[in-house]
C-alpha cells in the first residue's frame, strides 16, 4: 500500500479559526486580517491563539470549523475488502480504479504469491499474528506454510480463471467476477478535517480491520503534518474515543 497527499487547503487552521470567530463577531471576517481576527483569543503568539481556539472548539464539540478544510488522497494498492470498508463513509469523495475498464492480463499467474496483483494477509505469513475473531493463536512454521499454499493456490487459480476467459472473449466487467475480493485497487480519497477525524476514530482503533488500520494511520501521518495544532489536541485529548466526531 503507498499513500500520497496531492492536494490539501493551504492554511488549514487558519480557515478553522477564521470560520469560528465569524459565529461571534459582529464585525465580517471578509474586512480583517487574521491577526485582527485573532486579537482577543487568549495566547501572546498567533500559533498560540489559534491553539487555545482549536481546542475551544474540539472541546466544546463546535466541529462545523473544520469542515472548511479538506485534503486530497491517492491511494495504491488496497484490497477490494479494504475498499469496501472506507467507502461506507459517505461524507468522503471516491474515484475508484475501475475493474470494466481495466484488465489485469499481463499478470503471471504463478508469481500471485509475491503480492503484485492481491494483497496478502499479515495472518497469511506471519505464525504469531492474531486477528479478530481468529479460533487459537500462534501456530508453528509447519502450519503457516499450510496457510501459504492454500493461500496461493486459490489465488492462481482464480487470476488464471480471469485470464482464461479474458482470452475467450468475456469482457474485463464481468470476467472480474472470479477474482479475489483482495485484489488490488487503487483510489483517490478527498475529505474534509471533521470527516478525517472522524475515519480515525473508527478505523485507527485497537479493533478495526488491520489493513485499513494501515491506510488510516498513514493518512493520519499526512494529517498532522497539515494540521499541527489540531492533531496535537486530537491525540492528546480525543484519540481512541470512538464515534467521538461522527456526522
Amino acid at each position: 500500500m503507498e499513500v500520497t497527499l496531492l492536494k490539501s487547503t493551504e492554511d488549514p487552521e487558519e480557515a478553522i479559526c477564521t470560520a469560528a470567530r465569524n459565529d461571534y463577531m459582529s464585525d465580517w471576517v471578509g474586512e480583517k486580517g487574521f491577526e485582527e481576527i485573532m486579537e482577543t483569543v487568549e495566547g501572546d503568539t498567533i500559533e498560540e491563539k489559534q491553539y487555545t481556539l482549536i481546542s475551544h472548539l474540539l472541546k466544546h464539540g463546535h466541529f462545523g470549523p473544520f469542515e472548511h478544510p479538506k485534503a486530497v488522497f491517492a491511494v495504491k494498492g488496497i484490497s477490494r475488502s479494504c475498499m469496501a470498508q472506507i467507502t461506507r463513509h459517505r461524507h468522503v469523495s471516491f474515484d475508484v480504479q475501475s475493474m470494466r475498464y481495466v484488465s489485469f492480463d499481463d499478470v503471471d499467474p504463478d508469481d500471485v504469491g509475491d503480492g503484485e496483483m492481491v494483497v496478502i494477509p499479515h495472518s497469511v505469513n506471519d505464525p504469531d499474528w492474531i486477528g479478530r475473531n481468529q479460533k487459537g493463536g500462534a501456530v508453528d512454521e509447519e502450519t503457516v506454510e499450510k496457510r501459504r499454499r492454500v493461500f496461493e493456490a486459490s489465488v492462481t487459480e482464480s487470476v488464471d480463471a480471469y485470464q482464461q476467459l479474458l482470452d475467450l472473449g468475456v469482457p474485463p466487467e464481468d470476467a472480474r467476477f472470479v477474482l479475489p475480493i483482495g485484489t488490488k485497487v487503487n483510489m483517490v480519497m478527498s475529505m474534509n478535517l471533521r470527516m478525517l477525524m472522524h475515519v480515525a476514530d473508527m478505523r485507527a482503533a485497537a479493533d478495526a480491520q488491520w489493513e485499513i488500520r494501515e491506510l488510516t494511520e498513514t493518512v493520519l501521518d499526512f494529517a498532522e503534518e497539515w494540521c499541527p495544532l489540531t492533531f496535537k489536541y486530537y491525540n492528546e485529548n480525543m484519540k481512541n474515543r470512538k464515534n467521538r466526531l461522527a456526522p
